[in-house]
């Protein structure tokens, strides 16, 4: 019995001395835990339970010079369904009516969400898409709907929002608007506006922490960790939407009819050199036209007639020539180092004068001129050429600007022929919008300046960033030299090749261009042409300048010379800006008093001196007056119709609350 006892007792001891040694051993980790590995183990719960979140900016919009909405950050909605959120009672209860709303909201048959929606809560499916790209109301509407009302956890419904970038005024000039994105390896990418001024439309996203709480959630943590996001800020760009309007369905014509490959057109302000509409249309595959590339600032090519001007300004300044002297054309050719030069006219213009020779765009007169001149000196002219700016970029802050290219006596490529072929715009490159700058220079008094696309920052009201005029070259040449290029240009329009573009009507000042391409470069056969026009208007006063290039019209429609396939674009855009908008018609009788009217007047003008904060009843007034004075007392408008009012939604002598909507309807 002893020895039992005894046995019990080491077996006590043994128990105990486990628990002992248990309990030393959690003592121990916890004591570890707590001294050794605390730190490690309070980061490790601090960053399963709080975390910091990004609370995105909003994104500015681009606006026009006149107001209007280009570019604007839109929420969408992608509404998604957990099949398995809600017991079955509810879902039961709710699939009818929910697939009922559903189908009125989406369109399509009550059937097909009753049969969706049971068949994912079979398959299990926690994520089921039942609509994307909703908008806000929709999304409102959508959250309503029987079980989804019931919200996230007992309804199943789950909201994905999504920011898209809109264009409200569709895809003219969206290339010049851009676009801004972020690639794979995270460094920013895109084109335009949106990309250039990306610090100032994208502002600053905001950091909050949060922390984890029962069922998933997290609730904010207000401490100093958090940043509050800054919106990014409005920029104003140059663009004029009437403008834009015109000058791209004037050049979507001309690319139609002569079925051309691409082209682009561009408006500036003289003075500004405010760019106010340009579009770049390229043909797609099916023969639409669409923003593919923007040629006006990206594409260098040789420019042809339209560099004349560069020839005989330096021929002019360096007075090597004057507008007067005459040269022979030698039957429309003349021969460089076994190289032939022709005429566009069969046989050539006989002996003509310098201006006259630029007026009707002859090769061999202006060729001429400037190889005689500069034969011995060519590094002379191509000086003038750099001090016009052609052999540089504009600087723009935009991505992929094309780059100019002028040979130099010192290049290696240089050749006997290089003066005579810059002489009538080929073996150099350009591209049209610094064509446009070197025009608007003339046109501007001499001043050359820098194209610009944005006018301002904003903030609201408030203007944060202002862009003013920047001057490239105060003054590209003498008075002397510009006022008899500036004669020569509107001679150009008037009895040139810019005849058929004339009229009594509207001075227009400009040159014309024609230049051949792929002929016999890189192996190529298959020669096209490129049609241009550029100049200003009015050719008096000029406010405007504006080129138009069309690339590879098509030859089989007999007509690619710049005058009838660019110009068309040019006298277009002017014609709407400055003659079909005013009137000479006369007005007469204008001190007569009509009796209807002053009557009418008279009671709207009683009624608008009436203090009041009541709703007024404007039946029977024109639809016009009711407006105004519902407008001034603080009321939002709608009017259906148009005459005078036969119903307002808000009845007479009701209180007046601001701001809210009344419906007029008219007869």
């Amino acid at each position: 019995m002893a020895v039992e006892d005894k046995n019990i007792s080491y077996r006590i001891y043994l128990f105990a001395f486990a628990i002992l040694l248990m309990a030393s051993a959690i003592v121990i980790k916890l004591t570890n835990i707590q001294w050794v590995e605390g730190d490690y183990y309070r980061k490790l719960a601090k960053d399963r339970s709080v975390k910091k979140f990004v609370i995105p900016a909003n994104k500015g919009n681009i606006y026009s010079s006149d107001g209007s909405l280009l570019a604007t950050s839109i929420p969408n909605y992608y509404i998604r369904f957990d099949a398995l959120a809600p017991t079955s009672e509810n879902f039961q209860k709710n699939i009818e009516p929910l697939a009922d709303s559903l189908s009125v909201l989406l369109g399509k048959p009550k059937s097909f969400y009753e049969r969706e929606l049971t068949r994912a809560r079979t398959n299990k499916n926690r994520y089921y898409l039942i609509a994307r790209n909703l908008s806000y109301t929709e999304y409102v509407k959508i959250k309503s709907f029987p079980l989804f009302n019931l919200g996230v956890y007992k309804g199943g419904i789950i909201v994905d929002q999504q920011t898209v970038r809109e264009h409200p005024i569709g895809k003219i000039a969206e290339r010049t608007i851009g676009y801004e994105r972020v690639n794979p390896d995270g460094t920013p990418d895109g084109k335009g506006i949106e990309w250039a001024f990306r610090k100032y439309l994208n502002g600053k996203d905001g950091k909050i922490l949060k922390q984890k709480i029962a069922k998933g959630q997290w609730k904010p943590i207000r401490d100093v960790n958090e940043v509050e996001p800054q919106d990014g800020y409005d920029v104003i760009s140059t663009i004029d939407v009437y403008i834009q309007d015109i000058a791209h369905h004037a050049l979507l014509k001309q690319l139609e009819l002569y079925e051309a490959e691409h082209g682009c057109v561009v408006v500036m302000e003289t003075k500004t050199g405010h760019v106010k509409a340009i579009s770049n249309l390229g043909r797609a595959k099916d023969g639409s036209y669409y923003e593919t590339t923007n040629y006006a600032i990206a594409e260098s090519h040789e420019p042809g007639s339209t560099y004349k001007l560069a020839d005989l300004m330096a021929l002019l300044e360096d007075k090597k020539a004057d507008t007067s002297d005459v040269y022979n054309s030698f039957g429309g050719i003349v021969t460089y180092s076994g190289k032939k030069v022709r005429d566009s006219k069969e046989g050539g213009y006989g002996k003509i004068s310098l201006a006259r020779g630029f007026e009707v765009s002859s090769n061999t007169v202006m060729v001429q001129a400037v190889y005689n001149a500069y034969k011995d000196n060519p590094t002379q002219f191509v000086n003038h050429l750099h001090n016009y700016g052609l052999n540089k970029p504009l600087g723009l802050p935009f991505k992929g600007e094309g780059i100019p290219y002028i040979p130099h006596p010192k290049d290696p490529k240089w050749s006997a022929i290089a003066l005579p072929w810059m002489a009538f715009g080929y073996g150099v490159s350009i591209t049209p919008l610094q064509t446009l700058t070197y025009y608007n220079a003339v046109a501007n008094n001499g001043e050359m300046v820098k194209p610009q696309f944005v006018s301002e920052i904003k903030a609201w009201n408030k203007t944060i960033k202002k862009y003013d005029k920047e001057v490239i070259n105060p003054k590209i040449c003498s008075d002397e030299t510009l006022a008899k290029v500036k004669a020569v240009l509107e001679n150009a329009v008037k009895k040139g090749t810019g005849a058929k573009l004339y009229s009594k009507d509207f001075s227009m000042a400009g040159k014309t261009g024609t230049a051949q391409a792929n002929y016999g470069k890189n192996g190529g056969s298959e020669k096209h042409y490129i049609s241009s026009f550029v100049g200003y208007f009015p050719a008096d006063e000029p406010k405007y300048s504006c080129i138009v290039v069309v690339h590879e019209p098509n030859t089989a429609k007999n007509n690619y010379y710049g005058a009838d396939v660019a110009g068309p674009v040019f006298k277009r855009v002017a014609q709407k800006i400055f003659t079909d908008s005013p009137t000479t018609n006369e007005v007469k009788n204008l001190q007569k008093k009509d009796k209807i009217q002053e009557k009418n007047y008279s009671t709207y003008y009683a009624k608008a001196e009436t203090k009041t904060s009541l709703v007024p009843n404007v039946h029977g007034m024109s639809g016009m007056d009711a407006v105004a004075l519902l407008g001034n007392l603080g009321l939002k408008v709608k009017v259906i119709g148009i005459g005078k009012v036969k119903k307002q939604s808000l009845s007479a002598g009701e209180r007046l609350e601001k701001n809210k909507t009344i419906t007029l309807e008219l007869s």
